[in-house]
Order: structure tokens, then C-alpha cells, then sequence
């Protein structure tokens, strides 16, 4: 999975521990929860990150929603659920990397 490099325009907060957003492992970097979009700091300015393309995790027989134990994290029109170190969506029949 690839994330394409969007820059948030305009974004004057710099995220970072103790921000005030929520944070979420992801990989090698760390995204801030900011608008129910996902925020990533990069080269001193905020960036949106967000996947490119669509990549499913395959054998993830937990099925995560309310009370699953994960933290859950408003990403646009749909929520995203923290598992180890990295975000799945539902989508159809199975779960996306995100």
C-alpha cells in the first residue's frame, strides 16, 4: 500500500504528542485524527494520508465495530479501526488496509 503525498493547504497546526488530536500509528509515521480526515507532519507542513488504491487485508477473521477493544477513528464517510499498528476499513465482505 502507497500513500499519495497531498498537502493540506492552509493547515497552520502542527500536529504532535500532546496536540490535542487524536494519534494513530500507521507504519512508520504517526497521523493525527483532524476533521474526520488523517493528518501526517512532512518536511514542516501537514500532509492528508491517505491510501492509494485498494488493499485488502486478507485472513482478518475479527470483525471490528462497537466494543471490538480497537480504537476507532472517523475517516470521511466511513470509521477505521487501530490494529496492530495500522488502520482497517470495512468494505464489502472484508477488510481494507488504510
Amino acid at each position: 500500500m502507497t500513500t499519495a503525498h497531498l498537502e493540506h493547504p492552509g493547515h497552520t497546526h502542527a500536529h504532535h504528542e500532546g496536540c490535542g488530536h487524536v494519534a494513530v500509528p500507521h507504519g512508520d509515521h504517526v497521523d493525527y485524527v483532524h476533521d474526520d480526515h488523517l493528518h501526517r507532519m512532512h518536511d514542516g507542513h501537514a500532509d492528508e494520508c491517505e491510501p492509494q488504491g485498494h488493499t485488502p487485508h486478507d485472513a482478518h477473521p475479527h470483525v471490528h465495530g462497537e466494543g471490538c477493544g480497537h480504537v476507532a477513528v472517523p475517516h470521511g464517510d466511513h470509521v477505521d479501526y487501530v490494529h496492530d499498528g495500522h488502520r482497517h476499513a470495512g468494505h464489502g465482505e472484508h477488510w481494507d488496509d488504510h
